[in-house]
């Protein structure tokens, strides 16, 4: 079984060929992008942090570490992962993108994190 090489990238970024995969993993779309314009082969709102986490951490920096907790806890009973897994499973990359200025504190990183754990225990 292959495993894709998984990056993450702001939407704001020009999209590029060498972004393979192109998959928005936020919940809401972003402001300021037009859907025509945004280069997407995927929206995959449905591993995105839900609402109620998303809201309470608010990317408060002091919340990082108690929303990635959650986030994870999420991640492991969203129902949908296996899906896209397999559905994923023969790019041979993928670019995660999301809307979020903070880089550092962005629930991408989780995701990103949890997906290649995911592959690698196939």
């Amino acid at each position: 079984m292959a495993t894709p090489k998984i990056n993450i990238k702001r939407i704001y970024e020009a999209a590029d060929k060498k972004d393979g995969f192109r998959v928005l993993v936020d919940r809401l779309w972003p402001r300021g992008i037009k859907k025509e314009k945004a280069h997407i082969d995927e929206w995959a709102k449905d591993i995105a942090p839900s609402t109620e986490i998303r809201t309470a951490y608010g990317h408060i920096p002091e919340r990082w570490e108690k929303f990635k907790g959650q986030y994870l806890s999420e991640l492991k009973q969203n129902e949908s992962i296996p899906h896209y897994l397999d559905k994923w499973e023969e790019q041979p990359l993928i670019t995660l993108l999301y809307a979020a200025k903070d880089e550092e504190h962005a629930h991408v990183l989780v995701l990103q994190k949890y997906l290649q754990d995911c592959y690698k225990s196939r």
